[in-house]
Formats: structure tokens, sequence, C-alpha cells
């Protein structure tokens, strides 16, 4: 995304296609005598106004309801103007293109993606915690991480995050108010309590980082592959998953010849479940590619699902198969076709995940393997979403932490180490709500958002 620029944008908020609804959004610096050159009256701020939408000629192009609200009160900070007419794509683009004409004097151009709540940000309406829990808002796939998501946009996180910045800001000043006296180094530690105090932060710290790693987990889910050799019934059990027939299931051997991609979900948790094309040496080459792209998939798994015949433990090909996989990620060994088995037999697998995709025994057993591998509390919920570089950053700052709780634990304490890991894990901290981010980055946070947004 480019620089900020002031130029007033405008662009189409609502979602591609045909609807009942269609809005345009405008922001700019001073809209007032635009809208009022657009609907020949001055618009109330805050009010709706059903008129009609004409074009240079005052041909009527469509008719809807005009609101218009001065900034600083306003979603971007500066004046916004919405435009809500009829959804059709035509119409829209008609007004979109009509706008934009009559715009051209004061620079108006089409926004780009994510610009409206880039704007929020450097205007101080939301910090970049706020901003990008916009998109995972309009991302959310599940109930469970709309309500995280919601809760995101309103500050919860950004206030653990506040409250943990205060804390480690707090000892600074008193580390560094001591930093002219380096003869009272170690009655400083001792007299604030300075080894006590950041043992309390870093467990606080530790707090909001197992939960941001389940909000992380929400958000973005677990990528499963179904892994093993032909005709386990990779393909039932991801319909037995899915509650649905997604991928054909017959009794011969290589029917699955490119993946499929099912999304379910469990306890709100996404998962993207993969079933690949059996595992096996092989002269057909089509199969064969489709055995390569297995093989490139599983090397992409947060979790790989082993799945073999119960009625065949020890099977060579399994334990070759066993052997080839990536060390990487996590493989849960699952048994199917479990309603096959006799009760001896049975009691020989105790203790392994044993499953039947034709009757569904074991299937919440292996649901809560899955949950467990994600790190996810069933029955728990995250209070708010988070994001890769949002761990990071707190992992970051809690190794800075431990970097200055070992400084304060040596003999020959250097009081001046000690300042600066707490400031490198505040300035950690603080990059998480965009208060010292570059512009790389919000540039390509906020080039992931949708136009409009």
């Amino acid at each position: 995304m480019a620089a900020h620029s002031s130029d007033p944008i405008i662009a189409i908020a609502t979602a591609p296609g045909r609807g009942g609804i269609g809005v345009l959004r405008l922001s700019g610096s001073d809209l007032a005598a635009y809208a009022q050159a657009l609907f020949g009256r001055a618009l109330r701020p805050r009010h709706a106004y059903y008129l009609p939408f004409r074009n240079l000629s005052g041909e009527p192009m469509d008719e809807g309801i005009a609101l218009y609200f001065p900034g600083p009160h306003s979603y971007t900070g500066e004046d916004v103007l919405e435009l809500q007419g009829h959804g059709g794509p035509a119409v829209l683009r008609r007004v979109l293109e009509d706008c934009l004409e009559r715009g051209a004097p004061i620079g108006l151009r089409l926004a780009r993606p994510g610009e409206f709540t880039q704007r929020a940000f450097l205007n101080d309406r939301l910090d970049l915690a706020q901003a990008e829990a916009v998109a995972d808002l309009i991302e959310a796939s599940s109930a469970a991480a709309a309500r995280s998501a919601m809760a995101s946009l309103s500050g919860v996180f950004s206030a653990e995050i506040g409250a943990l910045s205060a804390r480690i800001v707090k000892l600074r000043m008193l580390v560094e108010a001591t930093l002219d006296f380096p003869e009272e180094e170690i009655d400083f530690l001792e007299k604030y309590q300075a080894a006590q105090r950041l043992g309390e932060v870093a467990d606080a710290l530790d707090g909001v980082l197992r939960t941001a790693r389940q909000g992380l987990v929400l958000r973005e889910g677990l990528h499963v592959v179904l892994a093993g050799q032909p005709n386990v019934g990779k393909s039932s059990l991801l319909n037995a998953l899915a509650g649905d027939e997604v991928a054909i299931v017959t009794p011969i051997a290589g029917t699955t010849r490119d993946k499929v991609v099912q999304q379910i979900h469990i306890e709100g948790v996404p998962l993207h479940i993969v079933d690949t094309a059996g595992l096996r040496d092989t002269d057909d080459t089509v199969e064969r590619i489709g055995i390569e792209r297995s093989w490139a998939e599983i090397a992409r798994a947060d979790v790989i699902l082993h799945l073999q015949d119960a009625r065949s433990p020890g099977d060579p090909l399994d334990a070759d198969i066993a052997r080839r996989l990536p060390p990487g990620a996590p493989v849960l060994a699952v048994c199917n076709k479990a309603d096959l088995l006799a009760e001896a037999a049975r009691a020989a697998l105790a203790g392994t995940v044993l499953v039947s995709a034709h009757t569904g025994e074991g299937l919440d057993a292996l649901r809560a393997r899955l949950l467990t591998i994600a790190g996810w509390t069933p029955g728990s919920e995250s209070p708010w979403l988070a994001r890769e570089r949002h761990v990071h950053a707190l992992e970051a700052a809690r190794g800075h932490l431990r970097t200055a709780a070992g400084h304060a634990a040596q003999s020959d304490q250097v009081l001046d180490l000690f300042a600066e890991e707490l400031r490198l894990a505040h300035e950690a901290l603080c990059g998480i709500t965009g208060q010292f981010t570059s512009d790389d980055l919000l540039g390509e946070i906020f080039s992931s958002f949708c136009i409009g947004k």
C-alpha cells in the first residue's frame, strides 16, 4: 500500500454481486460542499435523507439514503458520506462513476483495499489491533470467532496489552531514574522489589500469551491432512467429519486422484481437512501425479492424520508411510473400520485412536484429540482473536523480560542492561497496537482488507 495521502476516496462498500442494498462510501477532509453539490442541498450531520441520486444532467440514476458524518466523529476520523441505494452492480457502478466525475476537481479517487480502516488507525479512531479485528470480524467463519473478533474490535485485547505496557513502564521509570546513581544499583533492586515486580509482569504476560495462542487457533484454524494407503477410508472419514458427501467413496483403490478440501468447525475452531490420494507405488501416470501432490500437501500440514485399516495392524506399507512422514507436524495414528473388528482384535488396539467412519464410532474422541493438538481447551472460548504477529510480539516481549530477570539475578548486576531489556519488551508490546509500527507492516496489514473497508 502506498504512503498515506489526504486525497478524498470512494469505494463500493458492499460485497460484489447483486443485493437488495448497495453502499457507496466516501471519506475526505471536507466533503460538506461536495455533498451539497451532489444533492443540491446541505445535509445535516447524522440525519438520513431519502432522495434521488442524479447525474450531472439531472437524470435520476437511483434513489436511496444519504448520510453525512463530519469528522472527527466518523469511522475514519474524516468527513464520511454514505450513499445507500439498490444493490445491482450496474447501478452501483453508474453512481460510482458519476461521483468520481463530479469529484475530479477535489481529487476524489478510488480507495485502495483497507484504506478507510487505515485512515481510522492513522487518525486515532482505532489502534492497530482493533483495525485488524475489523477484517477478522468480516472473515469470521464461526459464531465463536465472530464474538471474539467483536471483543477485539471493542478494545478488550488492546486493554490487556495496555495494562501490561503500563506495568513495564512503571518499572522502567523506577530503573531509569536510578541510572545516574550506579553505586545504588543493588539497593535499587532490593528497595523497589524489582525482581518480584518483574516476575509478576512476566506471569501476567504468560497468561495473555496463552489466550493469544487460543485466539490464533480460533482465527486461523488447523490444516489437517488425511494420509494413508489406498482404501483405508480417508474419503469416508472426511465425509463423516464434514457431515456431508463431499468426497467420492468407492471400494476401488485409487478413487481419490487429487486433494479434496473441506472446512469444518469443532467448538468454533475451524479445521481445514484435506483428503489426499492413497500413498502407494503405481504405474498409473494420473495416480502418480496425485500421490506427488499428496506428499506436497502432507509437507504443509499442521496435523497429519495417518489413517490405517484397523484390521491390518502392523501393515508394512503403513510402516513405510510412517517413516516417510515429515517430522515437523504432529502425527496422529488413526485406525479406521472399527465396526468390522472382533472384540479380541479391539482389545489388541487399546490405547489407539479407533474410529469407524461408517457408524461414527470414535469420531468425538478424534475431534477432542484434534482440539488438544491445537492447544484448545474444550469448553473454553478465547475472549479475543489474535494473529500470528501478535503471538510473535508477545513471545519477543517474554524473552526480553526473561533476559532482564537474568540481569537482576547476577551478582554483578548491570542496571542499564536491565533497563534496555525492559525497553525492548515494552517496544514489542507497543508494536501490537501500532505505537511502534513500520510503514511496510502497515501496508501488508491493510492491503489484505476488502475494498470499501
